[in-house]
């Protein structure tokens, strides 16, 4: 259960809207970031604010957050008050505080039944034990009967890297083994995918939507903590649930009838079976020329029905308009969503909080805009987007880049925030992924007003700059960063940070031990909070647009709208 009391968050909320927080903290007459910094050191920001709002929303009486259940109703209700309280303006549909997501929601309604056949055995799969799988394709429910199975290796094309796990494979009704990550996750030496970075070829979501393309049956990954970066118990809890898609017109060929994971225990049984040594096989598979086939006689009969229905979910979006360029615009995002109420775990709690993933950056968001409300107005247009289903495939982000509130092509920049850490106050900050984009420098340089360091991401392998919900906006061109807590703690330093994140992913992280608990160390929060504020003030002030490398995938797509943010009617002036 949660650590906190069960003091109703209804209750909480009501509390906090009668007796709005203090703007005695908060700057006043600066005229940019060296004047407010000068006014108040770290611009206002208050760590007891920022646990009022997770005490809040990592409350039980929030049910988890999970997109379109009563959870949601309440945090959209949250959400828009204290965007309201801020003082900010609704920025979305129709004049309102939210943006209808709408999503096709696919929950497995009753047991779903699995028998693998090999070498003259039939043994049964415990869906959330031996296998974890998930249909969003269109239809009633999957069932597949004697479906044979071939291993593709790690399901990669890659053509400008000369790599093809499917040549000469014919997978058309077949279910596809692979393994999670790519071929230079486990190399000696960087090879054709640049090393142990997890690079887009190496996602989970790749391999589906490969697999699809070729006619499979369905995919089962392979599960290997260390190169997934979580645990079984993620993979299970991420599944346990109803899944949700955005709305497409080609939904039929977009998704594979069945899809899911397999335990490495069972992919280790299986390959005996059919007369192979699984590690064998893994180190093939990561040679150039690698060319996959049939896992001996092996089939699967695969059985569950679902129900769908088309629902709506919701981002939450305030705007404080800016003073001089109020077209031009910088967003501020986090995503609301956590994973709601799954299986009970060994204390009898069912309840996924998600209170450091991700209710740590929306209270920052909360704080931020009651900073910058209460503060001079900034020059650019600031737009906070509370983004939902970001747990299921970032789709909140993903709809709102298919459908901009605000132009995409004069969005500055999109600062993104994901999970900060209660674990005590560190010597920097970082970014997610190897994002080649001018605002990690310039996070940087925010950070190193009140002196602290920007650090790379130190787990390329991870491959988190695709799974945050600032890479919707980078595939459409927009210059977008995640931004994380360091590792350099304080009291513990480097080591420490990685001992306490280790300790989190294990045990915690999309898990119902992700509760909040009143005796957190929020100076960490705070700081990090703080540097956001200072690289958003500045950018918002700025005149200058961030820009991707030269050598980054999406600068082609962002040079395409040059034109839109030099036209000189993008600017006007003040009366």
């Amino acid at each position: 259960m949660s650590t906190l009391p069960r003091m109703s968050a209804l209750a909480c909320a009501l509390l906090l809207a009668a007796c709005p927080p203090s703007r005695a903290e908060v700057p006043a007459g600066s005229a940019g970031p060296a004047t407010a910094s000068a006014v108040v050191p770290g611009g206002g920001i208050q760590g007891h604010h920022l646990a009022r709002h997770l005490s809040v929303l990592a409350s039980d009486d929030f049910q988890g957050r999970a997109p379109t259940t009563e959870g949601e109703d309440r945090t959209v209700a949250y959400l828009s008050g204290q965007f309201a309280q801020a003082g900010l303006e609704p920025g979305g549909d129709a004049g309102g505080w939210t943006q209808a997501v709408t999503l096709e929601r696919s929950t497995i309604d009753g047991p779903v039944t699995a028998r693998l056949h090999a070498g003259g055995a039939t043994r049964t799969l415990a869906n959330g034990d031996d296998i974890a799988v998930e249909t969003l394709r269109p239809g009633t429910g999957v069932d597949l009967s004697a479906a044979p199975l071939v291993f593709a290796g790690y399901g990669i094309t890659a053509p400008e890297l000369d790599w093809d796990d499917y040549a000469g494979l014919d997978v058309a009704g077949k279910i596809v083994v692979v393994l999670i990550n790519d071929p230079d996750f486990d190399a000696a030496e960087p090879g054709p995918f640049g090393g142990r970075a997890l690079t887009l070829y190496g996602r989970w979501t790749y391999k589906y939507e490969e697999a699809a393309k070729r006619g499979a049956a369905g995919v089962l990954i392979v599960h290997e903590t260390e190169p997934a970066s979580y645990p079984w118990a993620t993979v299970r809890n991420g599944r346990a649930g109803p899944q949700y898609d955005i709305v497409r017109a080609n939904a039929e060929a977009h998704h594979l009838p069945v899809r899911g994971w397999m335990q490495r225990h069972v992919a280790e049984r299986l390959f005996q079976d059919a007369g192979l040594d699984f590690d064998a096989e893994k180190r093939r598979a990561q040679q150039h020329g690698f060319r996959g086939g049939a896992l001996g006689d092996a089939t699967l009969d695969i059985a569950f029905e679902v129900k769908r229905e088309r629902v709506a979910s919701h981002n939450v979006v305030g705007v404080l308009p800016g003073a001089s360029r109020p077209d031009e615009t910088v967003v501020v995002s986090g995503h609301w969503d956590s994973f709601g109420i799954g299986e009970p775990d060994a204390a009898g709690d069912a309840i996924i909080n998600g209170a450091v993933d991700n209710a740590t950056a929306i209270a920052s968001m909360l704080e931020l805009a009651r900073v910058f409300a209460a503060g001079p107005r900034p020059a650019r247009t600031l737009q906070f987007i509370a983004l939902t289903a970001e747990e299921n495939g970032l789709l909140g982000a993903t709809y709102y880049v298919a459908h901009p509130l605000r132009p995409l092509e004069t969005t500055a920049a999109v600062l993104n925030m994901e999970m900060w850490s209660p674990d005590g106050e560190t010597r920097d900050i970082s970014s997610w992924g190897k994002g080649r984009v001018s605002l990690e420098r310039d996070l940087a340089t925010a950070a190193a007003i009140d002196r602290r360091d920007w650090s790379p991401d130190p787990n390329l392998e991870a491959g988190l700059f695709y799974r945050a919900d600032h890479f919707a906006f980078a595939q459409a061109g927009v210059p977008a960063i995640t931004i994380g807590p360091g590792m350099d703690q304080l009291d513990g330093g480097v080591e420490g940070g990685k001992a306490a994140r280790a300790d989190y992913f294990s045990h915690r992280y999309h898990q119902p031990g992700d509760a909040f608990d009143a005796s957190w160390d929020m100076a960490g929060p705070t700081a990090d909070t703080r540097t956001v504020y200072r690289l958003a003030e500045m950018l918002a002030n700025g005149e200058h647009w961030p820009r991707w490398d030269a050598d980054s995938e999406f600068n082609a797509r962002r040079v395409t709208s040059d034109a839109a943010r030099a036209a000189p009617a993008r600017r006007s002036t003040p009366d």
